[in-house]
């Protein structure tokens, strides 16, 4: 150990002295700067070509969106004819009298459901199924103004619904909102004809915006409307042969 201390003692202070901070910095300038390009491209060859030009080539933009469902839907009118009744043995209508007052009045709900037969009286369809809101008693008129929103039920042909004034003391027309199955896509309106209120109506529906032609089952001539119409023995004991397939009970 003496030997390597006397080694290190021997190393000259003055050969461990860094060289001059400046004048390194100033050789490495010296040897970095001015930094030429040698042989540069003359200008000229740095200019882009300005009579280029891409092809040129025609499309047509077709749009993705699928066309309106308004400019799809067939105008095309149809009729049909049924009759509602009430043959008293539904617990229907149902009087809620959430004005509380002993005459009718705005506020006043009744949900209902009847049978529905076909325009000739000879098959049952199905249903009536919805609600009325009272809007106007008319004492003069001996009736009151109601706005209905109800369902017509046709077993496995689908479903219309309506919206609209419904008046137990003169005729009127509904919207017709909606269907299903065959009727998906109807839209048009309802002529509602009250013969006995609340027993027998009679409605002629002129539908627009079904796909097919209605069903002939659905499209017997209909009886004349008046307060005596029945329909047949068989429609009424739903027979097999006088309702159509399901029909909504």
């Amino acid at each position: 150990m003496a030997s390597s201390s006397s080694a290190f003692r021997t190393i000259s202070s003055s050969s461990m002295k860094l060289a001059n901070p400046k004048s390194l910095t100033h050789s490495l300038t010296n040897s970095l700067l001015p930094f030429k390009l040698r042989n540069p491209p003359p200008s000229s060859s740095l200019k882009l070509n300005s009579s280029f030009s891409l092809p040129q080539r025609s499309f047509t933009c077709k749009s993705q969106v699928t066309p309106s469902s308004e400019s799809e839907r067939s105008t095309k009118v149809q009729e049909l004819n049924v009759y509602e009744m009430n043959e008293r043995d539904r617990g229907s209508p149902a009087v809620l009298k959430l004005s509380q007052k002993t005459v009718n009045s705005l506020g006043d709900l009744v949900p209902f459901s009847n049978k529905l037969y076909t325009g000739d009286l000879q098959k049952r369809l199905g249903i009536t199924a919805g609600i009325c809101i009272l809007i106007e008693n008319k004492p003069e008129k001996k009736g009151d103004r109601y706005e209905a929103i109800y369902s017509f039920y046709f077993g496995d042909y689908g479903h219309i619904a309506v919206q609209g004034p419904y008046l137990t003391y003169e005729d009127t027309y509904l919207a017709v909102t909606g269907g299903s199955g065959i009727f998906e896509g109807a839209y048009g309106q309802v002529k509602l004809q009250q013969l006995i209120f609340p027993i027998k109506l009679f409605y002629t529906f002129y539908l627009k915006g079904i796909k097919e032609d209605l069903p002939n089952e659905l499209l017997g001539k209909p009886v004349e409307p008046n307060t005596g119409v029945e329909p047949s023995a068989a429609a009424k004991a739903c027979e097999p042969d006088a309702t159509i397939a399901n029909f909504t009970n």
